[in-house]
């Protein structure tokens, strides 16, 4: 296959191009100022610059784009950044890749942030969106994506839950912090989190570009989701730790903001994998003691 990845730098973009490429695919990766050899396309969202005939013969497009929500506190203007760093990509990405003669598959980044903070209520696919900043981000995100399905190209709005992965995202600064013999649980630790590794979200953006009943929304998550308590204690075992210092809800809401600290920490979704388990996807990870256990002997 030839597949073009955004946000190819980024901790799943760094896993999906080398697996991509250990497997015998052509990678052509999307970069910001000038493109380095055949492997890399410059291209410019804000200017609408993204050239569709040099995506010709592509099979499919996973976009990967997008600033981190955990870069700083959310001020109107982060906001903004955050919003405008997914939204005007994606539809450039959505309207370009109709000019594209092979027809390729779209499977566009979004998150679990569209459920909101659900409680313990199980939430899946044909659930509705939920209520505060990341749950209407998530809405406009995968709504930007309409020109290509408009277009009746296929169209993956990829819903990823919490990456553990021992090279970056939350599970690399959680466990210096057991290490240290700081850890502990968040608030009240009763919130829901639905977790998936590095591994297999690799694993499920390849089987999403391959199975071609999957289309819209498709949450890669885990099969078993824990409370943040259960998390922590996963990862105190796993780490030979102990976990006894609690941070304090209001503390997270000191240092971050209340809708931040909210939105990112204490609240959560608990999430079936329904459409990814209806077609036969075999996660490497399914459960999360075990998980741990694989990623932090690494």
């Amino acid at each position: 296959m030839r597949v073009a990845v955004s946000g190819a730098s980024g901790l799943v973009g760094r896993r999906l191009c080398a697996a991509l490429a250990a497997g015998g695919h052509t990678v052509l990766r999307l970069v910001r100022g000038a493109a380095r050899g055949d492997g890399e396309l410059a291209w410019d969202p804000a200017r609408g610059q993204l050239d569709p005939a040099r995506l010709a013969g592509l099979d499919a497009f996973v976009h990967l784009s997008g600033e981190s929500v955990a870069g700083g506190r959310w001020s109107d203007a982060r906001r903004r950044a955050i919003a405008d760093s997914r939204l005007v990509s994606t539809r450039l990405v959505a309207e370009t890749l109709p000019r594209v003669a092979s027809r390729p598959v779209l499977v566009c980044a979004s998150a679990v942030g569209f459920y909101g903070d659900r409680g313990s209520e199980w939430v899946d696919e044909t659930s509705p969106s939920g209520r505060g900043f990341l749950a209407e981000l998530c809405v406009q995100w995968e709504r930007a994506c309409e020109p290509a399905r408009a277009a009746g190209l296929r169209a993956v709005s990829l819903r990823i839950g919490v990456v553990l992965d021992p090279a970056g995202g939350a599970l690399a600064p959680l466990a210096l912090q057991f290490r240290l013999g700081l850890g502990g649980r968040v608030g009240s630790g009763r919130q829901w989190v639905s977790w998936i590794t590095g591994d297999d979200v690799v694993g499920a953006i390849q089987h999403c570009i391959v199975t071609p009943s999957l289309a819209g929304p498709v949450n890669a998550v885990a099969p078993a989701p824990a409370t943040n308590a259960e998390l922590t204690r996963a990862l105190a075992r796993a780490l030979h730790r102990p976990a006894f210092l609690p941070v304090p809800a209001a503390l997270l809401r000191l240092a971050l903001g209340a809708q931040m600290a909210d939105e990112m920490l204490l609240g959560g979704a608990r999430v079936r994998c329904a459409k990814l388990a209806a077609t036969g996807f075999a996660f490497r990870d399914p459960e999360l003691e075990p998980a741990l256990a694989r990623l932090l002997a690494r």
